[in-house]
């Protein structure tokens, strides 16, 4: 027996079958009367909102547009509709004495959803909207599904990410962020490019995955037959360009990481991965807030923005804190100079679950990951990671088993990663094996041996500063969007 929602969902279905019927019934009708339903190229004179921007000096001239019309209003012998292109919406006015009967018959058989091309006279109505007096019109595609009435709202959710053409259709402030993700990963590339780096790009199928601690995705190249694994990051290849004498490179890519699905994760996701020679840890930090900054002014037009009700402050300095300090500060314990046995001691008596092989390191980050995350709302550098979880970094001068590594920390968020680059070869062939070890455990996000890129390091890499941003986080962060998904175009979905 169906329950109140069932048939409620069913009724939806039925409406939609009876709807789209009509519109199929009127595209035969088309057809018959030797009609193009779906038009050639046309070619436009101006967008809706130049010619809303532009209307003093546009008035009474003609115009060619063309859009998606949005609404219909019949009045007689008059009509009005919106017409929605990528720039805005504009109001047309159709008159039966101007277009003539045929034409005007013709114009109001169309549907909301149905793309047009306009030619006409832009025009203020008597009641102050700018609009353009219809002289001529062409379908150019005829929509056979109708828009949804009302598309906002939690119960869509779901329904927008899998249809995003409609939500984009529907929705003008989604369309708006995905402008603004355009204008960030320009500006992005703006700053790196007037400062001397150079794009470049590496290869997204590796015969090792390495560059990071993630599951990788797995692939078969027949010709070859061999296993390939989509690039977790591009690190270990941008590197090996410091070796070759490229002093400053970066590259703008996906990265593939099988891991689980949330608001902050998505299986494929977008970076910036940037490398300087001669740089270090002080010199990526000082690069990441000045990155921040800057695109904030370009995009919000401040470097104080408001995330989620909360104003943020991007302007640099942004302080930095060592990891160790910030336990002892959230959770009130001490791990400096703690073995692993007693780290896992500490952490069990502290109530955090962790297997008999964490190391010092793994527990280190459990405790940041528990105590610490969720206070760090504005900027913050957490500084000084153990070597065991940091297997690319130097090791500190000071502290062998610490790192001069960075995380940036914006809304409890991880927005970035860096380092002073490991540059000895010896070192960062030890620390590949421990993380095979790590690996023969069970530990399947543990590094790969790259004996390559220990090969190239022979050679001779130049010390360095390394940093990843998260594009996602970043584009997140500056349009005040709560969730991956929302700044994605097409997010991976549970299939139904």
């Amino acid at each position: 027996m169906k329950d109140h929602h069932e048939e409620h969902v069913e009724e939806q279905r039925q409406e939609l079958n009876e709807l789209m019927a009509i519109r199929r019934t009127k595209l035969q009708s088309l057809y018959d009367a030797g009609v193009n339903p779906y038009g050639e190229k046309f070619e436009r004179t101006h967008y809706a909102q130049e010619i809303i921007d532009n209307f003093e000096s546009l008035e009474g001239q003609k115009t060619v547009i063309a859009g998606r019309l949005m609404s219909f209003r019949t009045h007689g012998k008059a009509s009005f509709s919106d017409l929605m292109d990528a720039s805005g919406r504009i109001q047309l006015y159709l008159r039966v004495d101007v277009l003539g009967e045929e034409a005007y018959g013709f114009a109001n058989q169309l549907d909301i959803g149905d793309i047009v091309g306009v030619s006409g006279t832009i025009f203020r109505t008597k009641r102050g909207q700018i609009s353009v007096e219809v002289e001529s019109l062409k379908l150019l595609s005829k929509s056979l599904r109708p828009l949804p009435d009302k598309w906002h709202g939690l119960k869509d959710v779901d329904l927008r990410y899998r249809q995003r053409y409609v939500d984009l259709i529907v929705n003008p402030d989604v369309r708006e962020v995905f402008r603004k993700r355009s204008q960030i990963i320009q500006c992005l590339r703006d700053f790196l490019n007037t400062r001397g780096f150079i794009e470049v790009e590496t290869p997204m199928l590796h015969p090792i995955a390495g560059g990071a601690n993630a599951r990788p995705f797995v692939t078969h190249h027949n010709a070859l037959d061999m296993d390939l694994y989509m690039r977790i990051a591009p690190e270990l290849y941008l590197k090996r360009l410091l070796v070759g004498g490229l002093d400053k490179v970066y590259e703008v890519g996906k990265n593939f990481r099988n891991e689980g699905i949330s608001t902050k994760h998505n299986p494929e996701y977008t970076s910036c991965e940037i490398y300087e020679a001669y740089a270090d840890a002080e010199d990526m930090m000082k690069l990441t807030e000045d990155i921040f900054a800057y695109i904030a002014e370009q995009v919000v037009g401040s470097t104080k923005i408001v995330f989620q009700g909360r104003e943020i402050d991007l302007t640099p300095p942004w302080p930095r804190k060592p990891m160790l300090e910030a336990i002892r500060e959230y959770a009130g314990v001490d791990l400096t100079g703690l073995n692993d046995e007693q780290a896992r001691k500490l952490a069990r008596e502290k109530g955090l679950s962790v297997p008999n092989n964490a190391s010092y390191g793994n527990i280190v980050e459990e405790f940041f990951d528990e105590y610490v995350e969720p206070h760090l709302i504005q900027p913050i550098f957490i500084t000084d990671h153990p070597v065991e979880v940091s297997p690319l970094a130097k090791r500190k001068k000071d502290n062998p088993n610490l790192t001069d590594r960075f995380e940036p920390f914006i809304v409890t968020w991880e927005v970035a990663n860096g380092f002073t680059e490991l540059n000895d070869p010896i070192d960062q062939e030890g620390r590949f094996r421990k993380q095979m070890e790590q690996r023969e455990q069970g530990d399947e996000e543990a590094h790969m041996m790259d004996e390559d890129f220990i090969r190239a390091l022979e050679y001779g890499m130049p010390p360095a500063g390394g940093l990843g941003i998260g594009i996602d986080r970043m584009v997140m962060l500056l349009t005040d969007s709560p969730s991956i998904r929302d700044v994605l175009l097409f997010p991976h979905m549970r299939p139904r």
